[in-house]
């Protein structure tokens, strides 16, 4: 009996194995067609899905400014591109304040939607005598969006395949390697993701970068230039002081050694005098 049960348990292992080696040939014969998919997919250009259909996707621009002006008053002006950015429903993404030579000025980088640039520039523009500056720009992105967007599909219905591969997979290695391909296809993905969100980004917000000043009376600006020179000086005799008291205080064992040496010579100088 027990021969016999030995006998049926052999068979029952190499009928299992023949029929495991048969859906196992099956198997590697189809990730070898996978695996030559990426190259064919990317080869073919990225103007086509991989059903053969192209994607149709409106013009994407990317808008920019950049003004520089001059202004009698600086908080007025200020406080009419403030206005003029609520308006637009636009948000002050920087903003800044100095003073050069005979000069104060202020910067300030704004982002709005894009369809509110053109009216946040008009309102911006209206009282202003002359520009040292007025750029605008506009990038076409268009190709470089639907790129990015097809070979995002693509990619996403690659792994589609993959993991369709893998639920039928049996044997260990064939297990690892697909899942080694799947991780790559999903980092690619994350990759062309975080891309598509930044393009996407600038091309929904336009950035506008404005830069206006005062130009100072001639003796204004010297006593500024005279005061900011005067406190320059203390602020750096004070550093310095305090460099001074630092050194000192970072030497005190050697000090201390010195005071003890020249007392000793001290005494016994006075004990040879007669």
């Amino acid at each position: 009996m027990r021969y016999i049960f030995f006998l049926s348990v052999i068979f029952c292992v190499l009928s299992g194995c023949s029929k495991s080696e048969v859906a196992n040939e099956e198997q590697v014969a189809s990730i070898s067609a996978i695996k030559l998919a990426p190259k064919k997919y990317e080869s073919g250009g990225a103007d086509k899905n991989l059903d053969g259909s192209s994607t149709q996707i409106e013009q994407k621009i990317i808008k920019q400014a950049s003004l520089r002006f001059e202004t009698n008053d600086l908080e007025e002006t200020y406080k009419q591109i403030q206005t003029a950015v609520k308006q637009s429903q636009g948000k002050v993404q920087s903003d800044s304040e100095g003073k050069d030579y005979g000069t104060l000025y202020r910067n300030i980088t704004i982002r709005v939607p894009s369809q509110n640039f053109d009216n946040l520039i008009n309102t911006i523009s209206k009282g202003v005598a002359y520009f040292e500056r007025k750029e605008i720009t506009a990038e076409d992105v268009t190709e470089q969006y639907i790129d990015l967007t097809t070979r995002l599909k693509n990619k996403r219905k690659l792994e589609e395949r993959y993991l369709e591969i893998l639920q039928k997979a049996t044997k260990i290695s064939e297990i690892l390697e697909i899942e080694k391909q799947i991780s790559i296809i999903r980092e690619e993905i994350e990759a062309k993701e975080g891309q598509l969100k930044y393009l996407e980004s600038r091309v929904s917000e336009s950035t506008v970068t404005i830069e206006f000043f005062k130009n100072l009376p001639e003796q204004e600006a010297v006593q500024l230039s005279y005061g900011s020179k005067v406190w320059t000086a203390i602020k750096s005799g004070f550093f310095s002081l305090s460099s001074f008291f630092i050194s000192i205080i970072s030497i005190w064992p050697f000090i201390i050694i010195i005071c003890v040496l020249a007392y000793f010579i001290r005494k016994r100088i006075k004990r040879k005098k007669p």
